[in-house]
């Protein structure tokens, strides 16, 4: 087994301050095996994070951590991880669209908090076309959205995955995944996840936590609306 955090923010989301090199320190002091760096809307976090990993390998876990560049893409009904990727998809698609783009190139992806509402979950997975469901995400303040999405993942044979969601150092590897696989490399654990051969954990985000982003995220929302954007996820 492989501990994995699939859903990981960096500087380069509009959201997160992050510094790579924390978060890289942060998933080493976690024992994980490897990160997916999600931004939203962008690929540049992840790109760079696997540059340094391969720069110093022997710094990030004996050589065999490993990072997956992937975004956090706002489709027209919420948001869908895609990983494996290394150029932008295209904001405001549907959820489908963005699945069959992901599927073109060779990426895999997964529905983000699908049923909570208060950070653009779309809502449904059957349908989607996506290739996975996460499961668990430690800023779901209340069980109900995660214990939702797994329920409606196995009524359908979904396969599920596990993220923290986190914003700042300190809360990567709060939510993970298990991967069972006995090689650690991007296409092995692609496919155990295709393979439905993961568990989904990890502990819910202290709530205080998580109301303090929410607050910073009304006031950013503001002013871009004052600015004149009024449609951004």
């Amino acid at each position: 087994m492989f501990k994995y955090d699939f859903h990981i923010h960096s500087k380069y989301s509009r959201d997160s301050q992050t510094p790579l090199k924390d978060i890289l320190r942060a998933a080493k002091d976690k024992n994980l095996n490897g990160i997916a760096i999600c931004d939203h809307d962008e690929v540049k976090g992840g790109l760079k994070a696997l540059e340094m990993v391969k720069a110093n390998p022997k710094k990030y876990g004996d050589g065999d951590f490993i990072v997956i560049p992937g975004t956090e893409v706002s489709t027209s009904k919420g948001h869908i991880l895609v990983l494996g990727v290394t150029e932008k998809i295209p904001s405001f698609m549907t959820p489908e669209e963005t699945t069959d783009m992901a599927r073109d190139l060779n990426a895999l992806s997964i529905i983000a908090h699908p049923y909570r509402k208060s950070a653009h979950g779309i809502g449904y997975l059957e349908g989607s076309g996506a290739d996975a469901a996460e499961t668990f995400n430690s800023k779901c303040i209340t069980s109900g959205s995660n214990k939702k999405a797994k329920w409606e993942a196995e009524r359908i044979g979904m396969p599920q995955t596990g993220g923290s969601d986190a914003h700042i150092a300190e809360l990567v590897g709060q939510g993970y995944t298990l991967v069972n696989t006995e090689i650690n490399t991007q296409e092995n654990v692609f496919d155990a996840i295709l393979r439905g051969k993961t568990i989904a954990a990890g502990e819910k985000t202290p709530k205080g936590i998580v109301v303090n982003q929410m607050k910073k995220n009304v006031i950013r929302r503001t002013r871009l609306l004052f600015n004149g954007k009024t449609s951004e996820f």
